[in-house]
């Protein structure tokens, strides 16, 4: 062997020698950085796991109705319609008269009281000299029954005498007895006569049917010429201040995270802009049936807004900052949920994660993944735990 050849098979073995020493660390970055460069990797698009801010939102829909419906009815039954003064649609005060009911039967009905309240006291001043007459004659008998009791101990006058005048005293005492009873029932008279009279005048100022609460006509019943009764309908529906607020129908779930105090945005049929509102109640009953509950959002502004419109709602029930990625990363599965995440050297994982809210196509991660993380935006059904990818940066917004 040629000293050339010899010289070619030392350096053959000292660069095998050095390859064999050569750290593991330093081939698992070389097969890295060539795995990285290689073109045949798949190429799979991949998004950071990054902060961003979050609104966790409730949609319902339901229908508007008034927060307080007070129906108006007659006071006194009857009487004849004679007039009405509101319809559908006026917007009405406290006190305001809203119809008039005949006061012809009423009014006669006064005028015979009031004579019967002359009589009863006329009657009274009669019994009350009858009761004068009466103790004057009372007085009279009893004087004259004690001279007669003084003559009859002197022995100027007999025993019949004096049993006599005794007699005559005691029928005029039981006369003024009889006459103060009948002066009694004489003002008792008076004092019916005059309660009737009280009622009459009460149903007087009841036949003008005024509105008990300041709102807005939504219904009205009467009818010119009908006869007022309390029974069946009544006569006006009134909105107590023409304030209304829609009941929202809400699933069992989201029930459980509406609160009153929440912010709310409403949106109508017609409508060109959304309305705003606040949840003023949730409801503390479930419906057995149809296993839904509701929750009542007042308006802000009901200028264009009508009782029976439906509306759908969004109720923001919480805005905060929290790690996300896009929601077509996420793959549910009977075990929960979970994602393919990439590392720095392409290997893709299988991570299972915690989610919360989702809104605009990004969904929270509560656990599972830290900011700076990539994971595969889309692809995720394509590729499996432990395969080598070329990750590719998702185009940001």
């Amino acid at each position: 062997m040629t000293p050339r050849v010899l010289s070619r098979v030392a350096l053959a073995l000292a660069l095998s020698g050095a390859a064999a020493v050569l750290p593991q660390t330093l081939r698992a970055e070389a097969a890295a950085s060539t795995a990285a460069a290689d073109p045949a990797l798949p190429a799979i698009t991949v998004s950071p796991v990054r902060e961003m801010p979050l609104a966790d939102r409730i949609f319902a829909g339901g229908m508007i109705q008034a927060v307080e419906s007070v129906q108006v009815a007659p006071l006194i039954e009857g009487q004849p319609i004679e007039a009405l003064l509101a319809d559908v649609g006026d917007r009405v005060e406290a006190g305001q008269i809203l119809a008039r009911l005949s006061r012809t039967t009423l009014e006669l009905t006064r005028s015979q009281l009031l004579a019967s309240v002359a009589s009863a006291r006329a009657t009274v001043a009669q019994a009350e000299a009858q009761v004068l007459e009466a103790e004057a004659a009372a007085e009279q008998a009893a004087r004259v029954a004690s001279r007669a009791s003084a003559l009859r101990e002197s022995g100027n006058a007999s025993q019949a005498a004096l049993d006599q005048a005794q007699t005559t005293a005691l029928s005029a005492t039981a006369r003024v007895t009889v006459a103060r009873q009948s002066l009694e029932a004489a003002r008792a008279q008076v004092a019916s006569v005059e309660a009737q009279l009280a009622n009459v005048e009460l149903n007087l100022t009841r036949t003008e049917v005024v509105a008990p609460v300041s709102g807005e006509v939504i219904a009205r019943n009467a009818q010119v010429g009908a006869i007022a009764s309390a029974a069946g309908q009544p006569m006006f529906t009134l909105t107590r201040d023409a304030a209304l607020e829609l009941r929202a129908e809400l699933s069992e779930r989201d029930l459980v995270r509406v609160a009153p105090g929440q912010t709310v945005t409403l949106r109508l049929a017609g409508a060109a802009q959304p309305l705003s509102g606040t949840v003023r109640r949730v409801e503390p009953v479930v419906d057995a049936t149809s296993r839904l509950g509701h929750a009542r959002i007042a308006l802000d502004g009901n200028g264009i807004v009508r009782a029976g419109m439906y509306a759908d709602a969004e109720i923001l029930v919480e805005r905060k900052t929290a790690l996300a990625v896009p929601v077509t990363a996420l793959t549910t599965a009977a075990d929960g949920a979970w994602v393919m995440r990439v590392d720095e050297a392409g290997k893709v994982s299988r991570v299972r994660v915690e989610t919360g809210i989702r809104e605009g196509g990004f969904v929270e991660v509560i656990s599972g993944l830290a900011a700076g993380d990539q994971v595969v935006t889309k692809a995720g059904a394509f590729v499996r735990d432990g395969d080598r990818v070329r990750p590719v940066a998702a185009a940001t917004n």
